[in-house]
């Protein structure tokens, strides 16, 4: 496919007068000013490192998200006098891969009927689905003209389709009043006692139900009875050696799963360059050998943590949820973090003391016909979440009252 044409200048934008402003894409992020992108990232409440300039160009430059991996990278960029005032990550897609939103089956529905799903529109962050802003912009206006931009580009450039994944607050509001279809899923996150937080890892243990405390103990003590003892290191304490060997554990979990690894070993040793100290490593090891390892990603400012990767070279048993939950939050507890987010998906994180949160993404769709089945199915997939949601919240693992 040919390269999405930019947009016309003239639509009016936050604070600028009509046609003051210009719309502009560009192949790489790195095209983009660092400074001015990551101004408008802390300019949202919801910001978290992966929209980082730094974060987005490790993606690209390590090869990871390019158009040989099936990302075209077609960054959005709204500039005023030569200043960027919105911008959003943006992707020609020819596949799904990578997005943790699933429309492969609208994608062959598209097909059978003689249509083209591929390729589509994405606003996104490759590979990282964890909610937070994805438009860009200093308010509701600047959040409108990107959604009319993105429109537009799809129109002209004959995509099937735009999406807009893993969105907070703002975006999800902002795409409804655009006229988007919003869909909805459930992701698992920890959050920290307000407002006295955890005086330790056993203070949140003694806050559970007594069948889910029992548990945990159990698990913990079966990882300690194999002679397994977990070793944490931040920022520049990793060692190239220690990314060397997470690396080992991070493409064994793809083989295991029959799949391949979405980022390369490059991108780590970019996050080690220019990221340092947003990476918490937690390395198992069993008669000094390392046997696993636990990616965490940090936002030190706002005391946030992430689940990102896993991987072992070695079974023992129940060292997944020492490594990417038990340590990880006694961790967070420790710091004085305010959240831990486990990734996607994954009830049996809700034993273990994370909660259902809803997520959001936005669509929309050039087929009027096909956007109507789509919004059918959306609503009575929304029901199902609804109704999901409602039946976790009867098995909250915390004591009641």
């Amino acid at each position: 496919m040919k390269r999405p044409r930019d947009e016309a200048a003239g639509h009016g934008s936050a604070g600028a007068p009509q046609d003051a402003w210009s719309v502009r894409l560009h192949d790489s992020p790195a095209r983009l000013d660092a400074a001015a992108w990551d101004a408008l990232v802390e300019a949202s409440p919801s910001a978290t490192p992966f929209m980082r300039h730094a974060y987005l160009v490790a993606l690209h430059d390590s090869a990871s998200a390019v158009p040989d991996t099936g990302w075209a990278p077609q960054y959005l960029a709204v500039e005023h006098d030569g200043a960027l005032v919105a911008a959003c990550p943006l992707y020609v897609k020819s596949h799904s891969y990578g997005e943790y939103v699933f429309d492969w089956s609208w994608a062959n529905a598209y097909e059978n009927a003689g249509r083209e799903y591929y390729p589509k529109l994405l606003c996104a962050v490759p590979f990282t689905p964890v909610p937070g802003p994805r438009l860009l912009a200093r308010d509701d206006t600047g959040r409108a003209v990107l959604l009319g931009a993105l429109e537009q580009i799809a129109e002209r450039n004959g995509l099937s389709s735009a999406h807009l994944l893993f969105l907070d607050e703002a975006d999800r509001a902002a795409a409804e009043r655009a006229g988007w279809m919003l869909r909805h899923a459930v992701q698992f996150h920890w959050r920290n006692r307000e407002p006295a937080p955890y005086a330790d890892f056993a203070d949140f243990l003694a806050g559970l139900q007594r069948d889910k405390r029992k548990n945990i103990q159990q698990e913990r003590r079966r990882v300690r009875e194999a002679g397994v003892v977990l070793e944490a290191r931040v920022g520049a304490g990793i060692a190239p050696a220690d990314w060397d060997f997470f690396y080992r554990c991070y493409t064994a979990t793809y083989r295991a799963h029959h799949s391949t690894p979405y980022l390369t070993r490059d991108f780590f040793a970019r996050m080690a360059e220019t990221m340092p100290g947003h990476w918490l490593l937690f390395t198992a090891k069993r008669e000094g050998r390392p046997v696993a390892t636990s990616l965490i990603a940090l936002d030190p400012a706002r005391g946030h943590a992430f689940g990102r990767y896993w991987g072992a070279v070695e079974h023992v048993s129940c060292l997944h949820f020492e490594a990417c939950y038990y340590r990880p939050l006694e961790w967070c507890i420790e710091q004085g973090y305010r959240r831990f987010e486990g990734g996607a998906q994954g009830e049996h994180k809700m034993s273990r003391g994370l909660l259902p949160v809803r997520t959001h993404s936005a669509h929309w769709l050039a087929d009027r016909r096909f956007a109507e089945a789509v919004g059918r199915f959306l609503e009575r997939e929304g029901a199902g979440v609804d109704a999901y949601v409602d039946e976790l919240g009867e098995r909250n693992p915390f004591k009641r009252g």
